[in-house]
C-alpha cells in the first residue's frame, strides 16, 4: 500500500510540473497572438481541443520528446554521425533519427533479455539454460538492430543498382535532345520511381533551396553504397568541373553500365546450376531413389522372406 501512493504521489507530482510548464507556454502564445498578430484566442476553444486530445498526445508524447532531447545533449557527436550515416544508406526506415534508432537499441537490449527469460521460465528450463536464453536476447538485442539497417542498405543497393541503367539511358537521350541537365533530371524522375529516382528529385530540391550542383550531387554519393552511381556522380562532377561536354561523359557511362549489366546477368545465370545442385542432392533426387528403388528392395526383401 505504501508503494502504490508513493507512485500516485510521484506522479501526480510529474503531472503538475507538466501542466505549470505548459500552462506557462500557452500563456506566452496567447501574449504574442494578442499584441503582434491582433489575434486572441478563445480559451474555451482552446480548453475544448485539448479536451479533444489523446492521453498519449497530451501527456506521453511531450514526456518522450523531453527524454529525446535529453538524451540527444548525452550522445556523442561522432557517435550521432555515424549512426546518421548508416541510417542515410539504408534510406531512413521509418524516418528515425540518430537518437530514435539509439533509443530503439537500448530498449531492445533491455526487453529481449526480459522476454527470452521468461520464456525459458514458461518452459520451466534449468538456471543455466535460462541465463542462456538471457545471454541470446541480450545478443540479439544489440545485433538486431544493426543487421536491420544492414539488410535495408543491400536491398537500396540492389534496387539502385537494378534501376540505374535505365535512368542512364533516359538522362542521355534527354541531354541529346537539347535540354539541361537539371531539366533532363526532372525529366527523368517524372517518369521513373524507386531509390534513384528519389534520390534525384531530392537533389533537385536541395539545389532549390540553395545548394550547388556539387554539393547536391555529393550527397547522393554519400547516401548511396553503389560503386556504378558513385563512379558517375564523380564523372559527371569532373566533367562540369573541366568544362567538357556531359552528352559525350554520360554515352560512354551509358555503354559501361550496360556492359556491365550484361556480365552480371552471365555471371548470375552461370551460378544457377550450383545453387540449384544443393535443392537436387537433398530433396529432389532421395525422392526419386524412393519412387524408382523402392519397389524393387521391397521385393528384394521379400524373396530373402520366402527363401
Amino acid at each position: 500500500m505504501i508503494y502504490l501512493f508513493l507512485f500516485l504521489t510521484v506522479t501526480l507530482c510529474i503531472y503538475g510540473i507538466y501542466l505549470i510548464r505548459f500552462e506557462k507556454k500557452d500563456n506566452v502564445k496567447e501574449r504574442v497572438n494578442f499584441f503582434l498578430l491582433n489575434e486572441q484566442s478563445n480559451p474555451l476553444e482552446v480548453e475544448e481541443s485539448e479536451k479533444q486530445q489523446s492521453f498519449f498526445v497530451r501527456f506521453i508524447k511531450p514526456l518522450f520528446l523531453d527524454f529525446k532531447k535529453g538524451f540527444k545533449k548525452r550522445m556523442p557527436g561522432d557517435k550521432e554521425a555515424k549512426i546518421e550515416q548508416k541510417l542515410q544508406l539504408a534510406g531512413n526506415p521509418f524516418g528515425m533519427t540518430a537518437v530514435d534508432f539509439r533509443i530503439v537499441q537500448i530498449v531492445s537490449i533491455v526487453v529481449l533479455p526480459l522476454i527470452f527469460g521468461g520464456y525459458g521460465a514458461l518452459l520451466n528450463a534449468g538456471t543455466g539454460a535460462i541465463v542462456l536464453f538471457i545471454l541470446a536476447g541480450f545478443l540479439l538485442g544489440f545485433i538486431a538492430p544493426h543487421q536491420y539497417l544492414k539488410k535495408k542498405t543491400k536491398a537500396r543497393s540492389r534496387h539502385a543498382l537494378r534501376e540505374f541503367p535505365d535512368i542512364l539511358d533516359l538522362l542521355t537521350v534527354s541531354l541529346e535532345a537539347g535540354l539541361g541537365f537539371d531539366a533532363a533530371v526532372s525529366k527523368v524522375i517524372s517518369k521513373k520511381e524507386g531509390v534513384l529516382a528519389y534520390e534525384f528529385h531530392r537533389c533537385l530540391e536541395e539545389i532549390r533551396l540553395g545548394k550547388t550542383r556539387r554539393e547536391a550531387l555529393a550527397g547522393i554519393r554519400d547516401r548511396l553504397d553503389v560503386d556504378i552511381v558513385r563512379a558517375f556522380i564523380s564523372n559527371v562532377l569532373q566533367a562540369e568541373k573541366l568544362g567538357i561536354g556531359m552528352v559525350r561523359v554520360l554515352r560512354v557511362q551509358s555503354n559501361e553500365v550496360r556492359e556491365q549489366r550484361k556480365q552480371r546477368a552471365e555471371e548470375t545465370a552461370m551460378k544457377a546450376p550450383i545453387k540449384m545442385l544443393f535443392p537436387l542432392v537433398l530433396f529432389i533426387f532421395p525422392s526419386l531413389f524412393i519412387v524408382l528403388l523402392g519397389p524393387a528392395i521391397i521385393q528384394f526383401i521379400d524373396t530373402f522372406k520366402n527363401s
